[in-house]
């Protein structure tokens, strides 16, 4: 909804009594002065029906009684497909991990699994035995650096990460481009991944929990340098997310049979997407005051 012009009348016409019809019906206008000129403002959507209620009534009328005039228009929220397609690379790494969740029966199928963790590992009786990372990079599988944010144990784990990256990955896409997101995504994975490695040791992880919150960090700062509509957050979405990895880490999730989390995956990706949001929330704030 924007304003639009109704009318330009001689400064000599008296409009108050048809500005007080204006405001008793409670329709948006505002009245600007321009040369010699009066110039009456209303919301586009509104301009022929008040048009048309100035020539009946110019000088207003306190006793008509008139029927409510338009309603603006609904807005209409883009369908699913839509915002998929302004959203191509949050979109493609959703379907890359429910791919993955298929090939690994999500988790279940060791076999597939192992090409997609961090540490290579074989199976031995109840035991899995891990392959240094140093032998597997010297073989360049450089993708375990990365592919453990598109495993995923459990249709919970899935559809709870999937549905936080659609919707910060969304906002980092239409602000930032395609190019910003992935790169953020592969970087906060990164280090994640390896945080995980140094402080939890060898083990089964995976996941995209470390990649949210670097999202999460990275919106929250640039934000906070740089405001704008689409990184505008309910503050309650901060807080939840804040309060979840304290519970983590104090290790009442793990106690309440939810599994073991990956902690170190957690803070690290909190803490670059933290770094990396007032990087580029000083850079956009430098930008507009230039």
């Amino acid at each position: 909804m924007s304003a639009a012009m109704v009318m330009r009348l001689p400064l000599s016409v008296d409009l108050s009594g048809f500005v007080e019809l204006l405001k008793r019906l409670q329709v948006p206008h505002r009245v600007s002065e321009e040369g010699e000129e009066q110039v009456l403002w209303t919301a586009d959507y509104l301009v022929e029906d008040v048009r048309q209620l100035y020539q009946r009534f110019p000088e207003g009328n306190a006793d008509v009684q008139l029927p409510p005039l338009a309603q603006p228009p609904a807005p209409q929220r883009p369908s699913l497909a839509a915002q998929a397609k302004a959203s191509k690379a949050t979109a493609a790494v959703l379907l890359l991990c429910v791919v993955v969740a298929a090939l690994t029966g999500l988790g279940d199928n060791f076999a597939t699994l192992s090409w997609l963790t961090f540490l290579d590992f074989r199976v031995q009786g109840d035991y899995l035995y891990f392959t240094p990372l140093l032998t597997s990079l010297d073989a360049g599988q450089w993708w375990r650096l990365f592919s453990p944010m598109l495993v995923h144990f459990g249709i919970l784990h899935l559809a709870m990460n999937g549905l936080w990256y659609w919707e910060l990955g969304r906002r980092i896409e239409l602000r930032q481009g395609t190019l910003a997101l992935l790169s953020l995504t592969l970087l906060f994975s990164l280090v994640s991944n390896v945080a995980q490695f140094v402080f939890g040791g060898p083990s089964l992880f995976g996941g995209l929990s470390g990649v949210l919150y670097g999202l999460l960090g990275h919106i929250w700062l640039y934000q906070w340098l740089a405001p704008n509509p689409v990184y505008r957050m309910p503050r309650g979405v901060l807080v939840m997310m804040l309060v979840w990895l304290l519970l983590c880490l104090s290790g009442l999730i793990t106690l309440l049979g939810f599994g073991a989390i990956a902690n170190a995956a957690h803070v690290g990706g909190l803490l670059v997407g933290c770094l990396s949001g007032l990087l580029g929330g000083a850079l956009a704030r430098r930008k507009l005051s230039a």
